[in-house]
């Protein structure tokens, strides 16, 4: 090949790569815009948060293998009238979706905000002809009843890519209801520190919700003192991030005492070290899967416990990674974790050093 036809490639190969940086930088730009927007509209009144990046995570290899793994649900005859009716199927075109729990006293309700790929002729046809529709100002709202429940959801469209929708008796009141609540600035505050994960969640503890939480361990790992730690726990993060066929998951607890966290901490060491003992021990090995117990014992070696200072805040975190030897080992059994070993009063581990900052 000539020199000049060389040039000419080599400009040519330098021209799309930097159009290909420039579109990356676009994409992303735009993407972190809408996810902000979304976030931005969640109630400061809510109990949790959760947020998913839909379009990020259908890139990458780990979610590629779970959403082949995990089992298909049956589409119920609603759903499957709905999918003809106006094409829209959630697993290819919902790009982002956030969620705002909200509790008043026993009962709960939810309002979210999701972004994707909507025919808003075809949803708004099918929304009047199972369900109503009403005009509240400049936003047309529709009602759709809830399969299986007297419920209903009422939903808007925001604009062509993003509509809003609750099972709330009022969907307006979270339309026209003002951002300026005090909390709004510590929800803000943890949006942001979790911005490089495309799923997460936020919880604002309330009275009982570390007891909940630990009520969901194993139950070889229930602990009242876990319990009770985690109740004293202001806020609580979770959030997962792909990193090429695995899946890093941080959780982190954030509490106003230095104790808390030392004690939480030590605890949370001690878990890790008790059901690696459980999972060596011989009755176990018995039981388990071989190729299970490996897996399980290669996510509690990933686990890394932390503390960290964040001034007026002191927070816990716990790292672990999620491999397809994990989700190859759940389908077999569960490990067996024997029933002597609740963690109620663990040796103090050493803590890891104090980190700042947030992955």
């Amino acid at each position: 090949m000539k020199r000049r036809a060389w040039i000419s490639v080599v400009a040519l190969t330098a021209v799309l790569f930097s159009i290909s940086i420039l579109g990356y930088q676009r994409w992303r730009a735009q993407n972190g815009a809408a996810r902000s927007d979304a976030l931005a509209l969640m109630p400061p009144e809510a109990s949790a948060v959760l947020f998913a990046d839909f379009e990020d995570l259908r890139r990458a290899p780990f979610f590629a293998q779970l959403f082949a793994w995990a089992p298909k649900p049956q589409a119920d005859a609603d759903y499957a009238e709905f999918l003809r009716s106006t094409g829209f199927d959630y697993e290819r075109d919902l790009d982002r979706l956030a969620v705002a729990v909200l509790r008043r006293g026993k009962d709960s309700s939810f309002f979210a905000v999701a972004d994707g790929k909507f025919d808003r002729e075809k949803i708004s046809a099918y929304a009047r002809k199972v369900g109503s529709a009403a005009n509240n100002g400049s936003r047309e709202i529709f009602s759709v009843p809830l399969s299986g429940s007297p419920r209903k959801i009422s939903f808007t469209f925001l604009s062509r890519t993003r509509m809003a929708l609750t099972d709330d008796a009022d969907l307006a009141v979270f339309l026209t209801a003002g951002k300026t609540n005090a909390d709004a600035p510590e929800w803000r505050t943890r949006f942001e520190r979790l911005a490089g994960s495309p799923a997460f969640a936020v919880i604002r503890q309330g009275p009982g919700t570390g007891t909940e939480l630990a009520a969901q361990a194993p139950g070889g790992l229930r602990s009242p003192e876990l319990s009770t730690l985690l109740d004293q726990l202001q806020w609580i993060t979770l959030a997962g991030k792909p990193e090429n066929d695995r899946l890093r998951v941080v959780a982190e607890g954030e509490c106003t005492a230095e104790a808390t966290a030392r004690q939480l901490a030590d605890l949370l060491n001690g878990v890790v070290i008790l059901a690696q003992a459980g999972l060596n021990d011989a009755k176990t090995r018995q039981q388990l899967d071989p190729a299970a117990r490996e897996a399980y014992l290669e996510l509690l070696k990933s686990a890394d416990v932390s503390k960290l200072d964040r001034g007026d805040t002191k927070s816990v975190r716990v790292i672990l990674e999620f491999t397809p030897k994990f989700l190859d080992a759940t389908r077999t059994a569960s490990p067996a974790i024997p029933p002597n070993t609740t963690p109620n009063t663990p040796q103090p581990q050493k803590s890891t050093p104090q980190k700042k900052g947030h992955t």
